[in-house]
């Protein structure tokens, strides 16, 4: 039990350094490539963050484990849209732009309300193929939006492509490492997360809910507390929301392709699904009214995930 915790905290560590490697050079990368500020952070950077939950959770699929899959994609977006920005919105109100109430917010609520609907009968590879296009769909909305200048995504992207320029071959190597580290973090997480459900007699879909999903959240946690401090707020909300596209769109797809089947934890097709969809309204909510989310609204996300955690124990 002893080495399943320790792998398990070993492997969160590993992951999120890992991740943020694999994202930093693949950005720069692009950059060297050419690639316009839009294309980066739309795609680039976007599939990046949500790296740590698609290797996670392809990985766990892929091994028969799709509960934690499944479990890893509803319980990442709850915990962006309570834990972290509650959290950041605790430190300081946090600013929604426009382009993103307009643009990520509508595209990620309805994305996440039909892989809610889909997920109902398991996770197939129709399934997956359906919310791959959708994702497909949105970022042509998104880049097509765009495409005149994007101040917000540009932000990103110039955090990522800060210092001295671009060298391809050794962003090569960070980008390789990086992936290479993410994969080795997933499989020692998923292998310690199975191994604590079977020993405490824990559904894995909790155990995905939860410490695996808490552990994937952990880049976007520590990034929104590092912008919430530096009072850089604008950019907060539009990674969430685009962090739960990925997850509902790509993650699913991977998900679905490496490992399709039912899920045998009743507790994701019922009250996570429900709970994710749920926290995806009122969270949008408290973005529109004022076009920002201020004190009292990140305790209501965080007391609301302190209640609902328990629950997703069945």
């Amino acid at each position: 039990m002893l080495m399943s915790v320790l792998g398990v905290v070993v492997g969160l560590a590993l992951l999120t350094y890992a991740a943020d490697q694999f994202v930093a050079g693949a950005a720069r990368i692009a950059a060297a490539l050419r690639l316009s500020a839009v294309v980066i952070g739309a795609v680039v950077i976007g599939f990046g963050t949500s790296a740590p939950e698609m290797i996670v959770s392809g990985l766990a699929a892929g091994q028969g484990s799709l509960d934690i899959a499944v479990g890893n994609i509803v319980g990442s977006n709850v915990a962006n849209l309570t834990l972290v920005l509650g959290v950041a919105a605790m430190i300081t109100p946090i600013v929604v732009s426009s382009p993103v109430l307009r643009r990520e917010a509508p595209l990620s609520l309805a994305l996440t309300v039909v892989f809610a609907v889909l997920v109902q009968g398991g996770l197939s590879r129709w399934n997956a193929v359906v919310l791959g296009l959708l994702l497909v769909a949105a970022l042509v909305l998104i880049l097509r939006s765009a495409k005149q200048g994007d101040p917000a995504l540009s932000g990103e992207v110039g955090e990522y492509l800060s210092g001295e320029p671009p060298s391809l071959p050794k962003e090569w190597v960070r980008t390789i490492l990086g992936l290479i580290g993410t994969l080795a973090a997933a499989q020692i997480l998923v292998v310690s997360a199975t191994s604590i459900a079977a020993e405490l007699g824990l559904a894995e879909g909790f155990i995905g809910l939860t410490v695996v999903a808490i552990g994937t959240s952990l880049p976007e946690l520590a990034t929104a507390i590092q912008a919430a401090r530096k009072g850089e707020t604008d950019l907060i909300v539009g990674n969430l929301l685009g962090s739960n596209l990925f997850n509902a769109g790509g993650v699913a797809v991977v998900a679905g392709l490496a490992g399709p089947g039912p899920l045998s934890d009743p507790t994701i097709v019922g009250f996570a699904t429900l709970l994710m969809v749920a926290v995806a309204v009122i969270a949008t909510a408290f973005m529109v009214t004022g076009k920002r989310v201020v004190r009292w609204e990140g305790a209501a996300l965080l007391l609301g995930y302190a209640i609902c955690v328990p629950l997703l124990a069945g």
